[in-house]
């Protein structure tokens, strides 16, 4: 009861101060809060709206101070469930599967892109136009368990035989790299990056987008932006500020690409030019796709690929769908 008077009575010395020296007293800004995000890889379009919110002083203008570091040893997932991240990018198969059977305490903030842009590439001289022509092929593997349960459906649907399909684990190797020395035959890829990628370089490619097969696999969110239920739960205000500037940080990349491709280059000046300006362009519009708003997310969706990975042997059961993402914190 007694802070208006103190306010005042400390305002009134401060003006008097201020008319014996002619100097205006400048006011005292609080501190910025420290965040960490982790990304899912190293700086690329999937990314822009964070290096956007960075330059343009959106992380600033909402008390955050904002690090944004790449994955090593330790995955965003793992750094954000153990704290050594506050946010991260990831993907919902990799959320579903986290906090199925192992019960990972994460939750998607929101969707950077509205719809799965990835796609299965194999070289087209291989002539494989379809998921039953990669019986005798080599497919490289990240060694997650939900791709060869994704690998079967789509074979299967294409009425082509997976036992055909030869596996070869190559971890996170560049998979368009792999494709081009031949080392393999079929790789799982970003269109909006690899597929612009080797057009630009003269790979020919045949890609079936997971887009045209969301009979046979339901649609997911890939990549998304996490946190954990502690942060949510500790320091939602921390939460809410962040979101609110990336979300700001994406809108602009949508409504300017050419600039936010400028920005993303500034922030990682060992890209090449010219593939960024053309995947920003290609990627701008997928962000927000025919959502209400950047980064939001439907039920439906989330139900749908956790009762997929459930009913093709991925998960035990499916899992609460409504408690691994929230819109809550979207502007």
């Amino acid at each position: 009861m007694w802070t208006r008077p103190i306010l005042s009575f400390s305002l009134g010395i401060a003006l008097a101060l201020a008319a014996c020296t002619g100097v205006t007293p400048t006011p005292t800004r609080a501190p910025l809060t420290p965040v960490k995000l982790m990304l899912d890889w190293v700086p690329n379009t999937n990314h822009t709206g964070f290096f956007v919110a960075q330059e343009k002083g959106y992380f600033t203008e909402a008390g955050l101070q904002v690090e944004i570091i790449q994955p090593g040893e330790v995955l965003a997932e793992q750094a954000v469930t153990g704290g050594a991240a506050d946010f991260g990018v990831s993907f919902q198969e990799q959320i579903t599967l986290a906090r199925g059977d192992e019960r990972a305490p994460l939750v998607s903030l929101a969707a950077i892109i509205q719809s799965n842009t990835s796609g299965f590439a194999s070289r087209a001289e291989q002539g494989a136009d379809s998921p039953a022509d990669w019986g005798g092929l080599r497919y490289g593997s990240y060694g997650t368990p939900f791709e060869a349960p994704t690998l079967i459906a789509l074979m299967e649907c294409a009425g082509g035989d997976f036992s055909q399909l030869q596996v070869i684990n190559t971890g996170f190797s560049d998979p368009l790299a792999l494709l081009s020395e031949k080392q393999i035959d079929l790789a799982w890829i970003f269109y909006g990056w690899q597929g612009i990628q080797a057009e630009q370089q003269g790979i020919a490619l045949n890609i079936e987008m997971m887009s045209e097969w969301f009979d046979c696999i339901p649609d997911y969110y890939t990549p998304i932006l996490i946190t954990s239920e502690r942060t949510i739960k500790e320091r939602p205000e921390v939460v809410r500020a962040f979101v609110g500037a990336v979300s700001r940080g994406y809108t602009f990349a949508i409504e300017n690409p050419d600039e936010a491709a400028s920005i993303l280059l500034r922030a990682a000046p060992e890209l090449d030019e010219k593939l960024v300006r053309a995947s920003q362009a290609w990627l701008s519009p997928r962000y927000k796709g025919n959502a209400p708003r950047w980064g939001e997310q439907k039920l439906s969706v989330w139900e749908n690929y956790s009762k997929w990975l459930a009913e093709n042997g991925v998960l035990n059961e499916p899992i609460d769908a409504q408690a691994a993402f929230t819109n809550e914190f979207l502007p």
